[in-house]
């Protein structure tokens, strides 16, 4: 376990790419290279990432150190493998609330905000192809929740839950297990403490307590790629709370996208500039809490999970309302971030570089935006 731990600092700190580039990591360092996971556990593990809620690479370290160490091995690497991006972001958060007044940085951001948008498009194009194929209701419901995200800036939770249910309807699978009630079920209960949160978010409440309940919320929801929590987040800390500006929710975003580990890490620069370093804690803790009980609960049973018909129905129409949430918070942060040609310019350059050079990484495209905003700001 302490090797396992000392690794998976490692990959946290060093581990750039994306979701996909991280889970090749593990496979080649842990179960081809050093041979500490077998590979139908590896195998297993991927699978239960894909399935449940959550982001997946994340959830694919804390499975194998289940697969190791149990619940509290699962819970000992998820920290490991976290740490270090949280610990970056904390700096950028600090660095950014010190000195974001500072012309350089605004012109900085100006650039790097482009070429996020450009990104989560991208990504969106990717998302579309690998996961709506050619199924009609798919569609209709990626559609669905992109129009409704983009015209009421915000996503609404009973919609994820909604067109699960309704796939698992329309595939005739309305017969869940016990154990493939572990994903149907969870979801839910967390849109349920969602709808009630208005609630409980009274003055009574702390601000540290109304940013747990809202980042295990959101945390719930992440099917499909760690940036379906952006339309969350979105419509939660900027139209909801008012915590965070336009201009800082796009900031904070680029921010996850140039540290390694999950993106999802950008919740701690939001709880940081909301609440300080206690908020940056609740907001990761509020997070990663719900993905790290969606793997040890279902984990013992997940070998008669892995094949349930139920869950992968419910599965796949959760994961096209994601995708179409993440499309229309695209559209939503990009009329905000484009506000002329020259951002306009460095977006549609994001977009052709990365589509036609395949290997470059994410961080560099964005650290070349980033001076290409801070001169063009000086022109």
């Amino acid at each position: 376990m302490r090797a396992l731990l000392r690794y998976f600092l490692y990959l946290g700190t060093f581990g750039f790419g994306g979701p996909i580039a991280l889970a090749g990591y593990m496979h080649r360092d842990l179960v081809e290279r050093r041979g500490w996971i077998k590979k139908e556990d590896y195998v297993e593990g991927l699978a239960l990432s894909q399935l449940a809620p959550g982001p997946l690479a994340a959830q694919l370290a804390m499975y194998l150190g289940w697969v190791k160490g149990g619940p509290a091995g699962a819970g000992a690497v998820g920290a490991a493998f976290v740490l270090p991006s949280f610990l970056m972001v904390l700096v950028l958060a600090i660095a950014y609330t010190r000195f974001g007044g500072l012309l350089w940085m605004q012109s900085a951001f100006y650039g790097i905000g482009a070429a996020v948008i450009a990104i989560i498009g991208r990504s969106t194009v990717k998302l579309v192809r690998m996961t709506l194929a050619r199924d009609l209701a798919l569609w209709v419901l990626f559609a669905v929740s992109a129009v409704v995200t983009g015209w009421t800036e915000s996503e609404r939770v009973w919609l994820f839950v909604a067109s699960g249910v309704l796939v698992i309807v329309l595939r005739g699978r309305w017969r869940p297990s016990v154990p493939a009630s572990v994903f149907l079920v969870g979801p839910a209960i967390f849109g349920a403490l969602a709808m009630a949160a208005p609630a409980v978010t009274q003055p009574a409440w702390t601000t540290l307590g109304r940013i747990t309940l809202f980042f295990a919320e959101a945390g719930s929801f992440v099917f499909g790629s760690g940036l379906a929590i952006v339309p969350f987040l979105h419509g939660g800390v900027v139209n909801e709370y008012h915590w965070l500006t336009e201009r800082q929710f796009l900031d904070a975003v680029a921010v996850a996208m140039i540290t390694p580990g999950p993106v999802v890490i950008t919740v701690a620069f939001i709880g940081y500039l909301v609440a300080g370093p206690l908020g940056a804690g609740c907001a990761a803790v509020g997070t990663f809490l719900p993905c790290y009980l969606f793997v040890v609960i279902p984990a013992p049973h997940f070998r008669r999970i892995a094949g349930n018909l139920t869950v992968k129905a419910f599965v796949d129409g959760v994961t096209a309302a994601a995708t179409g949430a993440i499309a229309g918070a695209a559209f939503v942060l990009g009329r905000r971030a484009l506000v002329d040609i020259p951002a306009a310019g460095i977006a549609l350059g994001t977009w052709v570089v990365i589509t036609k050079v395949k290997k470059i990484p994410e961080p560099a495209v964005i650290a070349v935006a980033a001076v290409a905003g801070f001169l063009l700001a000086r022109q």
